[in-house]
C-alpha cells in the first residue's frame, strides 16, 4: 500500500524544484554570457540570447498559423520592443556590475509595478526597505561603491522591465504562444543592429555561434519550459514569493562560478531587496482577496 502521507508531502516538492533549478539555469545562463563578453561585446551576446531564442520560439509556437490584428501587433511590438531593451542593459551592466546586485537593481521594476498600485500602509514598509536595499548598492553609499554606469544601464534594465510586464499584460491577452514567440522576434530585431555593429562578423564564428546557442537554452529555453511546470502546481502567491529569491541566486551563482565577492553591504542589500520583493508579493495577493488557484 502506497505512502499516501509522504506522496502528498512530495508533491510540492516537484514544481518547487523546477522554480528553483530554472532560475538557478538562467543565473549559469548569464555566467556563461559575462565569459562571451571579450570575445563580442555585451550587445553581441544580447543579439546571440535573443536571436537564438526566437528561433527557438517560433519553431514550437509557428506564429504564422494565425491571423494577427493590427491592435494586436502593435501591442506585440511594445512587448517585444521592452523585451530586447531589458536584455541589452542589463548585459551591458553586467559588464562592470556583480551579477548579484545587478539582478537585484533590475528587481526595482517590477517591485515599482506591484507598488504602484498598492493602498495599504505595510507597503510603504516594503517601499522603504527596497528603497535601502537600492541606497546600499548606488555609488552615493560611500567609497568602494558599484560602478556608476554599470548602475545605470541596470537602472534602465528595471525600467525596460517594468515597461516589459506592463505591455505584456496588454500582448498576453492575445494568444500566448504567438504573442511570446513574435515578441521575441521583435525583441531580436531591435538588438540586432546595435550587436552587429559592434561584433561584426565574430558573432558568426563557429565556437561564439555554439556558446551563444548555450546562452539562449539556459537563459530562456529551459527557464521558460520549468516555469511552465511550476505554475501547475504552485499558486501565483507562492510562485512570486519563490521568484523573489533569484537576486541572492544569482549572487551564490556568481560567487562560486565567477568568483564575485560581495561586500557584507551588499549582501545587505540583496537581502533587503528580496524582502521586499516577497513581502509585496505576498501582501499583494491577500490585498487581491482572488479565489485561491486551482
Amino acid at each position: 500500500m502506497p505512502d499516501v502521507s509522504r506522496d502528498g508531502a512530495a508533491a510540492p516538492l516537484l514544481p518547487v524544484g523546477a522554480l528553483v533549478a530554472g532560475m538557478v539555469s538562467i543565473q549559469c545562463g548569464a555566467v556563461l554570457a559575462k565569459g562571451l563578453f571579450p570575445v563580442v561585446g555585451a550587445t553581441g551576446v544580447t543579439v546571440l540570447r535573443v536571436g537564438f531564442s526566437a528561433l527557438i520560439l517560433l519553431a514550437v509556437w509557428r506564429p504564422w498559423r494565425r491571423s494577427l490584428r493590427l491592435r494586436d501587433a502593435g501591442a506585440i511590438a511594445l512587448y517585444g520592443a521592452a523585451l530586447g531593451c531589458m536584455n541589452l542593459l542589463f548585459y551591458l551592466s553586467i559588464r562592470t556590475l556583480p551579477l548579484g546586485p545587478a539582478v537585484a537593481i533590475e528587481f526595482a521594476g517590477p517591485l515599482a509595478v506591484a507598488l504602484s498600485v498598492s493602498r495599504r500602509r505595510v507597503d510603504f514598509a516594503w517601499i522603504g526597505l527596497a528603497v535601502l536595499g537600492l541606497w546600499l548598492l548606488l555609488p552615493v553609499a560611500g567609497p568602494g561603491g558599484l560602478d556608476p554606469a554599470g548602475v545605470a544601464y541596470a537602472l534602465g534594465a528595471a525600467l525596460a522591465w517594468a515597461l516589459y510586464i506592463v505591455f505584456g499584460q496588454r500582448a498576453g491577452r492575445i494568444d500566448g504562444g504567438q504573442a511570446v514567440s513574435l515578441g521575441m522576434l521583435t525583441a531580436a530585431i531591435v538588438v540586432a543592429p546595435v550587436g552587429l555593429a559592434q561584433a561584426g562578423t565574430d558573432l558568426f564564428a563557429p565556437q561564439t555561434l555554439v556558446l551563444g546557442f548555450g546562452v539562449a537554452i539556459l537563459s530562456s529555453a529551459l527557464p521558460y519550459s520549468l516555469e511552465m511546470v511550476a505554475l501547475r502546481g504552485l499558486t501565483r502567491q507562492v510562485f512570486g514569493v519563490l521568484l523573489s529569491l533569484e537576486p541572492a541566486i544569482a549572487a551564490l551563482a556568481a560567487a562560486v562560478v565567477l568568483g564575485e565577492r560581495l561586500t557584507p553591504a551588499q549582501w545587505l542589500a540583496v537581502a533587503c531587496i528580496v524582502a521586499a520583493s516577497v513581502g509585496i508579493t505576498a501582501s499583494g495577493r491577500r490585498r487581491a482577496g482572488a479565489a485561491p488557484d486551482p
